[in-house]
């Protein structure tokens, strides 16, 4: 470099990311490691933190759903019902989509209840893995993208509850949670393909 030329700019921080992947960006990985199991105590506070949050499920619901589709557009493509909203308050009068967020929330409930019984938790995330794989065909990356959107909302919309460490309880809570539903992808053979998520 002559002393006439200026030094190149400096690179733009890279991107916030959610769990380990950009925003509008989708990769495939090979399935996680198991995570440890959560002690009697996690899974108190996992509980208590989640009461706060249920009672108010469909609103939370939604309100992930739609930080889900905005950030993550290429998502919409698996919901024939919603995938042309493009408008954020459209997609919150929805009632397809109002619908779709009670079931995540309730199969969420449904996980966090049976906290004390893996083998319950361990047969509904395989239901839900092979409803996914096998008749929606959703790229399993999208349930990491979704647990990490949902700790988002609820850490925003619950901040006396989410603080740092119970945070860090649910990021395992979802870490096993994405676990469970890989290692039914992989079960029915899933073959992963990576998109772009724009």
């Amino acid at each position: 470099m002559s002393r006439r030329e200026s030094p190149p700019p400096p690179s733009p921080p890279p991107p916030p990311q959610l769990l380990g992947v950009r925003r509008g960006e989708v990769e495939c990985e090979d399935r996680p490691e198991r995570a440890e199991p959560l002690s009697d105590a996690e899974r108190e506070i996992i509980q208590d933190t989640w009461g706060h949050v249920y009672k108010n499920c469909e609103d939370v619901g939604v309100s992930v759903l739609i930080r889900f589709f905005v950030n993550f557009p290429s998502a919409k493509q698996y919901f024939s019902q919603f995938q042309d909203m493009e408008d954020p308050e459209e997609m919150e009068r929805s009632s397809q989509l109002r619908h779709h967020a009670r079931r995540v929330m309730n199969a969420i409930n449904t996980v966090v209840e049976n906290l004390h019984d893996p083998e319950k938790v361990s047969s509904v995330l395989a239901l839900v893995g092979k409803a996914h794989a096998i008749k929606h065909k959703v790229e399993p990356m999208y349930f990491k993208i979704l647990s990490g959107v949902m700790l988002e909302v609820f850490a925003e919309d619950f901040p006396e509850f989410f603080t740092a460490e119970v945070q860090m309880l649910w990021a395992k809570l979802m870490g096993a949670v994405y676990w469970h539903v890989t290692g039914a992808y992989t079960e029915v053979g899933w073959l992963q393909v990576s998109s772009s998520a724009v």
